[in-house]
């Protein structure tokens, strides 16, 4: 009987073998796409807020799965992922993207222009103020959320009160699917305690008085996420941590 613990590979050498030939077994990225991943390691300030290539072609299978065309991103930086959302959804449908800082949405939108990517449309602002002002005319079909961590609580409040069954001009339609990335962030969310190495490191690299002030609000979300009636929810224990819930109505 296979039990739920993660004891997949003998040791770390063979996880990264395995690892390097499953995304080498997953439909590849287009080479813009690693090109643009490439320099977002190598040239910007703060390169581990992107998301790694293998997530991303996780992502877009799931996107082209459920037959997404609409995407509503919550946290842009400089536009890797909102390019593979495009990708995931093809010329035909839409990526929306909410970014707090006009640096990371001015980059964002000189990567869209010089791939020729025009079905892209990035906002600036406090997300917060942007999903309650955010009116369409189509609802979603997917919605990322890969912002700020002490907020992610209140984007889903508002998500949902702003899809509601039958209301009119709803963000997110009956059946789209939420994906929350870093909701373990660093295992800390699970593990706080001095056996897991990342808690010394992280709550120094933020500044914060204790782990407890880092992961408070996504525990919080993660339980929403799991005890909201409407949704039916899957924490993944890959890359950072995927919350994911479909919506039902």
């Amino acid at each position: 009987m296979k039990d739920n613990a993660a004891k997949l590979f003998p040791n770390p050498d063979t996880g990264a073998k395995v690892m390097e030939y499953s995304v080498a077994h997953s439909t590849p990225l287009p080479d813009w796409l690693v090109k643009y991943h490439d320099w977002g390691c190598s040239d910007t300030d703060v390169p581990n807020y992107l998301t790694s290539t293998y997530q991303a072609q996780t992502l877009i299978f799931l996107a082209r799965m459920m037959g997404a065309k609409r995407v509503l991103e919550i946290g842009v930086y400089i536009g890797f992922s909102t390019m593979f959302w495009s990708h995931a959804v093809g010329k035909d449908g839409s990526v929306t993207g909410l970014e707090l800082s006009d640096k990371y949405a001015g980059l964002a939108r000189k990567a869209c222009a010089e791939n020729k990517i025009d079905n892209v449309d990035i906002r600036v602002g406090d997300a917060v103020k942007s999903l309650e002002n955010l009116t369409v005319t189509e609802p979603f079909d997917l919605v990322f959320i890969d912002a700020n961590k002490e907020a992610y609580p209140e984007y889903l409040d508002i998500l949902l009160a702003k899809s509601q069954p039958g209301q009119a001009n709803r963000l997110l339609r009956a059946g789209g699917l939420i994906i929350a990335d870093n909701v373990l962030r660093s295992a800390i969310v699970a593990d706080d305690t001095e056996r897991n190495p990342n808690v010394a490191e992280i709550v120094g690299r933020h500044g914060a008085t204790s782990a407890e002030e880092l992961i408070e609000p996504l525990r919080r979300f993660n339980k929403k996420l799991l005890e909201q009636p409407r949704l039916e929810t899957v924490l993944l224990p890959l890359f950072d941590g995927l919350g994911m819930a479909s919506l039902k109505d």
